[in-house]
């Protein structure tokens, strides 16, 4: 005799999240996963986190105060994105793509995906496969398409993880702060969610287009500026102008007004470097209260830095140290000695100083004044580096 359709399904979703019927069975009898009647989507993502807690050590009575408090209604948004089982093998994958086998694995490792996301490819994963290949045989060479590839699961990743985070922090936390009841929360954030998540991907696209549009100009100006000089740069670099910034004696005043009005002060002052930034330059990175930016044009972003400068005058004072030189990009990044030499640079600034190098004064307009320091032995650095100081010139 077959089973019942009820005990026939609670096993289904007993494998479907990894545990015993029993175990599934004694969750529902303790209320700790809430079913009325048949297994609900809801009710699914509910039996999932119990699952992964439980995994984690977490006993019972933890996880159900935790689900009487509303803190596991985020995890009911799950069931909004797609899933899919996995259906194809590396070998299956690479004999519908071409791709050889070693690749797909390396290119699932590039986005940044653990090595178990290759054993467990999908048909949306086969789909992008199909795209790569039509990539390569168009041909793109492999170098590049990889460390797009791994510019694309970077920046993506940051993107998924802002989203999550934000989402809590802004929507999640306040309902549980109001004490609105669980179920009620779940099914608020459900709506909400369910409105914004068709949203993200066109957002994102248009976001992208008009970046790409930017770029692309900058890099034929770029290029044609590059050829006037008639210097031919090996494969993979390229010349640049290089300034960190940062707030000057950040750690003191993180103690003297507190952390949150301190970060508040580190995010007003990257809004000002983006808001104020020449058309080719950018920013690159930041870590903690330290910019990174790169220009293509030496004498705008030596213009932009003692602009900068000219627009604080209150505490914590900016500080600028800038270079020009030949760089390696990689991976949507910029290495080498000039790097470390333009950060080593910023290390000398005070606040309220920019500091440049005698190449980013050999390109400096005659409106700025340019008063050397000296020849100095920077940190990791066996020769001398001659620093000056920017300066708005006597006229201005």
């Amino acid at each position: 005799m077959s089973a019942p359709l009820g005990l026939r399904k609670d096993a289904e979703v007993a494998r479907q999240i990894g545990v015993t019927p029993r175990t599934l069975k004694r969750w529902v009898d303790s209320g700790v996963v809430p079913k009325d009647g048949a297994w609900s989507p809801a009710a699914i993502a509910h039996a999932r986190i119990v699952a992964r807690l439980r995994e984690r050590g977490h006993s019972l009575k933890e996880i159900a105060a935790a689900a009487d408090a509303g803190r596991l209604s985020f995890a009911y948004i799950e069931d909004l994105l797609p899933t899919e089982e996995a259906q194809y093998t590396v070998e299956d994958a690479a004999r519908e793509t071409g791709l050889e086998p070693a690749l797909i694995e390396r290119i699932f490792s590039t986005m940044g995906l653990n090595q178990s996301a290759a054993m467990r490819i999908t048909e949306d994963d086969l789909q992008l496969l199909r795209y790569v290949a039509a990539v390569l045989a168009a041909g793109f060479p492999l170098v590049a398409f990889l460390q797009l590839m791994r510019v694309y699961g970077q920046a993506i990743a940051q993107m998924a993880d802002a989203e999550v985070r934000l989402f809590h922090l802004y929507v999640h936390e306040p309902l549980m702060r109001d004490g609105v009841p669980g179920l009620e929360m779940a099914e608020e954030m459900w709506g909400l969610a369910g409105e914004l998540l068709p949203l993200a991907s066109p957002i994102m696209d248009h976001v992208h287009q008009r970046f790409l549009q930017h770029f692309v100009e900058q890099d034929v100006i770029g290029h044609m500026e590059s050829d006037l000089d008639g210097e031919q740069l090996d494969l993979g670099r390229l010349r640049v102008a290089i300034a960190f910034a940062d707030l000057a004696g950040y750690t003191r005043l993180t103690e003297e007004i507190g952390e949150e009005e301190a970060v508040s002060a580190v995010e007003r002052f990257v809004e000002d470097v983006e808001h104020t930034l020449p058309d080719d330059a950018r920013v690159i990175k930041t870590i903690g209260d330290e910019v990174m930016v790169v220009g293509g044009d030496p004498s705008a972003l030596v213009d932009w830095a003692v602009g900068f400068q000219e627009l604080h005058d209150e505490r914590p004072l900016p500080r600028i140290g800038m270079h020009y030189g030949e760089v390696l990009y990689r991976d949507g990044d910029y290495y080498g000695r000039e790097v470390n030499q333009a950060a080593r640079v910023a290390a000398r600034a005070a606040g309220g100083e920019v500091i440049c190098t005698k190449p980013i004064v050999d390109h400096g307009g005659p409106h700025l004044d340019f008063e050397r320091i000296g020849e100095v032995r920077l940190k990791g650095f066996s020769q001398p580096t001659e620093l000056f100081v920017a300066r708005p010139g006597a006229d201005d």
